[in-house]
């Protein structure tokens, strides 16, 4: 008899919990108060952290570096884009990788996906797993590692750390290195670390979501790569003053 009694609380708790009205009703709280917890979702966002033409001496260029999700949570579908080229002409380099990715601790998630590079050409399509989250001190961390359709390995690291002077004047370094593990002689890669990025931007929030800003890159190539690029005539490093927007929405 004890143990049906039992059996009864816990279904008549069961039933509670799982009851909406109970899971959101705050005790206490005036019946017209708004649920203090948003609703589960699906959610959406599109981040442009660099869209911003750089000068530097008769190589003018542009930038662009955008993400966006949509999901819950947990799970969500994430769509990556940048690339860069030459004012006045067709981009130099163009990607667009589409991913699933899942939260597996708090502010990180793994990611996998598929990478397609529209330039240089001829087209490539890359397998894509990585991680991209917070880490301790806020520094904002994006990894992955890519395999080409013909076997050949890659990986990325991004690094940026948001320091704010003011409520709205933000500055921001920021970091990028590619690694190859395999020589592609065709698309200008050497193996090892192909090339740095380093950057410092200075934005102003006019609001929340739209951010212009002033800076300055330095790019530098390296190795097997760096010597691709010489054998071509081209330059192996680079320093450039960036004007842009960082938007969100």
């Amino acid at each position: 008899m004890r143990r049906m009694k039992s059996k009864c609380i816990l279904l008549a708790l069961s039933v509670l919990y799982a009851t909406p009205g109970f899971t959101a009703k705050q005790a206490g709280t005036p019946d017209d108060w708004a649920i203090p917890m948003h609703k589960p979702g699906p959610y959406w966002m599109v981040l442009g952290d660099r869209a911003e033409t750089g000068f530097a001496d008769g190589h003018d260029s542009y930038t662009w570096d955008i993400q966006g999700w949509y999901g819950y949570d947990w799970n969500r579908l994430r769509w990556k884009t940048e690339g860069e080229g030459v004012q006045g002409e067709s981009p130099e380099d163009a990607e667009l990788q589409l991913l699933f990715s899942r939260m597996f601790a708090p502010y990180w998630e793994w990611q996998v996906g598929v990478r397609h590079d529209f330039e240089p050409g001829p087209t490539r399509n890359h397998f894509v797993t990585g991680i991209q989250g917070d880490a301790p001190y806020e520094f904002e961390i994006d990894a992955a590692l890519f395999i080409s359709e013909d076997g050949d390995a890659s990986a990325r690291l991004e690094a940026e750390y948001d320091l704010l002077l003011t409520q709205r004047l933000i500055l921001q370094p920021r970091l990028e290195i590619n690694a190859a593990f395999s020589e592609v002689p065709a698309f200008g890669i050497g193996r090892g670390i192909n090339n740095s990025e380093l950057g410092l931007r200075l934005r102003y929030e006019l609001r929340r979501e739209i951010a212009p800003y002033i800076g300055v890159s330095w790019e530098q190539q390296y190795g097997d790569t760096a010597d691709l690029l010489k054998q071509e005539g081209e330059d192996t490093s680079e320093t450039s003053v960036v004007v842009g927007v960082r938007f969100w929405f």
